[in-house]
């Protein structure tokens, strides 16, 4: 008997590995913002930010290829590229972030940024807010609510409500920032009282896997006057709106106009290459250093090095910032015309965008998940996100362009139109 793919990948690799979709996409390959799977059927990306200058970039490829039949080595013998790459990439950024240690997950970084936080103020408490996804490993998964950990929470993690654009905190968008402010307030005094103290507080600027909150400056001053206050450190986890995403900045911490202490990076920062980053002051690196006797075998290999430093070279080289700029501005007045009872709200970081729908006072879960499957059905490849599931999520590689947005929002249209 014939055994089906989802048998063998059960057989192979055990019962419940995620995959998106009823029916599972097969893909076999892609190029710029397409995908195609074993059929021939091609998808438009509209969600992959893995890919972030676009599927198999030739420019990228050369580079992996070229260093891979070179020298493929570690951080514990010399070679340039590494150190060529951090100079490069610090450049992108202020607040005296200088340095970093090279990893290869962005689970492995954000881990890397709770350390650094203990080592800094000596304390072990951490807060993130109650609706986020920061990574896989022991410690940061007890920040991340996609399931709880086994045998509870960890006793020094505090999860604070997440800001949210229909349900704000405080009950109004005008007291939101306070609000969110004075509920990590309460956070760090419990972790002080509980005897942990309070190390810092992990965040997405753009509050990602929470539904999506634009960026607007000046909401997380209330927070970052607590937090420097407190003696805490802010990890701040640019893995989804880096490198030119938010399109106004190259950073998403930057276009909220505050300082992190510490940044993370990951998938899109070498094109899917697996490579990741924690960046951080050098005060924070050395307390950092002396704490742990911390060393990656892969990360920062010549290889990846590479690869980051091409990724580079196409964001620069082909104007993606601003191509990003341009491309939201067009795609949110397409999304905002899009006509259906149940939009409650269309919102955008940069190339990030989020439509969500509302039955009464409810979530529409059911509505979004049944719209996702028939998008995908039609050739377009996009989730949802938020507490509820009900935020249609769009992150498309930065190379998606007008005419990529076009026949995006032509599509919703034509699928809204027959629910």
């Amino acid at each position: 008997m014939t055994q089906s793919f989802a048998e063998r990948r059960a057989r192979l690799m055990g019962p419940n590995v995620p995959t998106f979709y009823e029916t599972p996409v097969h893909l076999v390959r892609g190029e710029g913002a397409w995908l195609w799977d074993a059929s021939g059927k091609r998808y438009l990306d509209c969600y992959n930010n893995v890919a972030h200058v676009g599927h198999c970039h030739p420019h990228v490829v050369q580079a992996i290829a070229k260093q891979a039949a070179t020298l493929n080595t570690h951080t514990r013998y010399y070679h340039d590229l590494v150190l060529d790459y951090i100079e490069r990439l610090t450049a992108t950024l202020n607040h005296g972030i200088s340095q970093a240690i090279m990893v290869c997950t962005g689970s492995e970084a954000n881990d890397l940024a709770l350390r650094m936080a203990q080592a800094a103020t000596g304390k072990t408490g951490i807060i993130a807010t109650d609706n986020t996804y920061h990574g896989n490993t022991a410690a940061v998964s007890q920040l991340s609510t996609r399931r709880p950990p086994i045998g509870g929470r960890a006793p020094n993690v505090r999860l604070v409500p997440a800001p949210d654009v229909l349900r704000p905190l405080g009950g109004c968008l005008a007291a939101q920032a306070q609000a969110f402010a004075d509920n990590v307030a309460t956070a760090i005094t419990e972790l002080e009282e509980a005897g942990f103290g309070f190390s810092g507080i992990m965040l997405c600027p753009v509050f990602a896997n929470e539904g999506l909150l634009p960026p607007e400056a000046g909401f997380l001053d209330p927070t970052v006057n607590v937090v420097r206050r407190a003696g805490g450190l802010i990890l701040c986890d640019e893995v989804q709106p880096g490198f030119g995403r938010v399109g106004s900045h190259f950073w998403g911490h930057d276009a909220l106009g505050f300082a992190p202490d510490v940044v993370t990076i990951g998938k899109p920062m070498a094109n899917g290459h697996p490579v990741a980053a924690c960046l951080a002051r050098p005060d924070v690196m050395a307390a950092f250093r002396e704490a742990f006797g911390y060393f990656n075998t892969f990360g920062g290999n010549p290889v990846s090095a590479a690869a980051c430093l091409a990724t580079l070279d196409v964001i620069e080289g082909e104007g993606l910032q601003a191509r990003a700029a341009e491309t939201s501005a067009y795609l949110m007045e397409r999304l905002r015309a899009l006509r259906h009872p149940l939009i409650a709200d269309v919102r955008a970081a940069g190339m990030f965008f989020g439509v969500e729908f509302v039955q009464g006072d409810q979530p529409a879960t059911a509505f979004v998940a049944e719209l996702v499957e028939d998008m995908v059905a039609r050739g377009f490849i996009l989730n949802r996100i938020g507490r509820g599931a009900n935020t249609l999520k769009m992150r498309p590689p930065m190379v998606f362009g007008i005419a990529e947005a076009d026949l995006l929002a032509d599509a919703l249209q034509s699928a809204l139109s027959t629910r």
